[in-house]
């Protein structure tokens, strides 16, 4: 799964890594947690990206309330066309989550161990990501959301936790973006493991267990024992 990751790298990387123009203001985090408000990469037309900060947690069109979005933070690759939650959006509403890496806990003695997992190239990459708009019936209040997909973890990353979002490469961004691009198969192969190895990991601080905590230090690697 993924329920915390990070996004720290400067305006301009993240304009080059997504070939956007316009980014609204974005805070430095090193602790992002579900039910945040977090950038994301849409085409609303082909060809047109743009960058929109959504709500972590997403909240079907046809939801009494938002509260579901609590437990839709990531949505499954193997089910997105057959579950009613994301069926439409994999058709039509696919987003870019940005992020410089995420954690995973790995069961361990003494306790889970946080892990932080990046690009080993470093810089900003793209989870593949659903999004929804939704209108509170009392209020009429809109809220805009989104999901993390999920895939089974690469083989050095399972030991960690056997899922893992879907990273996107550059050149499948184009067509995950696309919403004229409608064919399960063909979303479906943009979605295959990248290669392990354009990825690295170490263990980080339990200090990451604690949202409130920010700051560089939670992505550093612990000291040698």
């Amino acid at each position: 799964m993924c329920g915390r990751y990070a996004l720290f790298s400067p305006a301009e990387a993240m304009r080059r890594a997504f070939a956007v123009e316009a980014l609204p203001p974005l805070e430095v985090r090193y602790n992002i947690a579900p039910t945040q408000w977090v950038p994301v990469v849409r085409a609303l037309e082909p060809g047109v990206r743009s960058v929109a900060l959504l709500h972590w947690g997403l909240v079907p069109g046809w939801a009494k309330d938002r509260s579901i979005g609590n437990r839709m933070i990531n949505a499954r690759a193997e089910t997105l066309g057959e579950r009613p939650a994301y069926q439409r959006a994999f058709r039509k509403r696919r987003c870019l989550v940005a992020a410089d890496g995420w954690y995973e806990w790995q069961t361990a003695a003494g306790g889970r161990q946080p892990w932080f997992i990046r690009a080993r190239a470093g810089g900003p990459i793209g989870f593949a990501g659903l999004w929804e708009s939704w209108r509170d019936p009392q209020s009429g209040e809109a809220l805009e959301s989104c999901t993390i997909v999920t895939t089974d973890a690469l083989a050095p990353l399972a030991q960690i936790h056997r899922r893992m979002p879907a990273v996107l490469a550059p050149q499948s961004h184009e067509a995950w973006l696309n919403p004229a691009v409608a064919d399960p198969e063909a979303l479906a192969a943009l979605l295959a493991p990248c290669d392990p190895a354009l990825l690295e990991a170490w263990p980080v601080s339990r200090e990451v267990n604690d949202p409130r905590h920010q700051g560089p230090a939670l992505v550093e690697p612990l000291p040698a024992q």
